[in-house]
């Protein structure tokens, strides 16, 4: 064969392999758009004094049957040791161990409670898992068939950016002193005709943010599932020009920036619905001590105490006496 001959079949084959990469490319977008077909939602109004905390979104319903457990695989990615598990009803579950257990159980139920979309999770006290031993404080997040996880969602480019949802949800980041607000925790789930705008991991919540959000020193001084240092941390800092100011030096902290008091007013308005019990059973079903529950409990209060005032054009002190 000749050179020309068979530069000319190099060429052809080459071709033929860019188009079937190029149209593997795209069935692979078409597949990926499929899925995305359905209604965006993040956030719903349901009567917040109803909600029962302790038991969470999931409801008794899907509690896990804890009579017989196996061990699917170990889970990579993320600060917090996680197993995939089986239970004794066939249901699967992503099990974290440590620190941040009892914080994101705590947090999805406040979350859940004012109306947010949540991920479906319990703390149980205690779990054996085969081949992993026996664990304490164990936060399950269900796997269930019918939920389809899709891509992550951005912060700065969902379907709600400036809804007083959306500003609502930041404000809560910083409530909940959750400095890891960045792009990979956040998930769209598919349940049904829905597209559910989700944050996935609320692990670090219930601590410290730092004391700055300088790059390679952000680590400083933070904390994570630390009542105490909770309890001691500001909230509000300010208002100014119609914006509120809140002291919090976590990932994105920028997104804090285009808080106002009307945004902030419509979260008010649900916060302020939550009875000390919702707030106590919160951090019950995330097994704290009657100690730390009623620290947190306080905690939870003085801060939605403050940014009612903060509302209102008054800013509190938000140091525990």
């Amino acid at each position: 064969m000749s050179k020309r001959r068979l530069r000319y079949s190099g060429l052809l084959i080459l071709s033929l392999v860019v188009t079937a990469a190029g149209l593997a490319q795209d069935d692979t977008r078409q597949k990926k758009a499929d899925k995305m077909t359905g209604t965006p939602v993040m956030w719903q109004e349901i009567d917040v004094a109803s909600v029962n905390t302790l038991i969470g979104p999931g409801g008794e319903e899907m509690k896990p049957d804890l009579s017989k457990i196996e061990f699917i695989r170990q889970e990579t990615g993320g600060y917090s040791t996680k197993y995939r598990i089986r239970d004794g009803a066939g249901k699967v579950w992503v099990a974290k161990v440590g620190a941040e257990a009892q914080s994101e159980t705590a947090a999805v139920r406040l979350l859940s409670a004012l109306g947010y979309h949540t991920e479906i999770n319990y703390l149980v006290p205690e779990i054996t898992i085969p081949g992993k031993g026996t664990l304490k404080n164990v936060r399950l997040e269900a796997r269930p068939d019918s939920v389809e996880r899709l891509d992550r969602w951005r912060w700065k480019e969902s379907p709600f950016k400036g809804t007083p949802q959306m500003q609502g949800l930041k404000i809560m980041m910083a409530f909940f002193n959750n400095w890891d607000m960045k792009d990979d925790n956040n998930v769209i789930l598919k349940k049904g005709d829905e597209l559910q705008y989700v944050i996935s991991d609320l692990g670090v919540s219930f601590g410290k943010t730092g004391s700055n959000g300088l790059p390679l020193f952000w680590i400083i001084g933070r904390t994570r599932n630390e009542p105490t240092e909770y309890a001691e941390a500001d909230f509000v800092r300010d208002v100014k020009d119609g914006k509120i100011k809140f002291e919090f030096n976590g990932k994105n902290r920028d997104l804090l920036g285009d808080i106002t008091s009307e945004d902030a007013r419509w979260l008010v308005g649900r916060l302020n619905q939550l009875s000390d019990k919702q707030i106590e059973d919160a951090f019950r079903a995330a097994n704290y001590s009657s100690e730390e529950v009623a620290l947190l409990r306080d905690s939870v209060k003085r801060r939605i105490r403050a940014l009612d005032l903060a509302t209102q054009g008054v800013v509190a002190s938000q140091k525990a006496s």
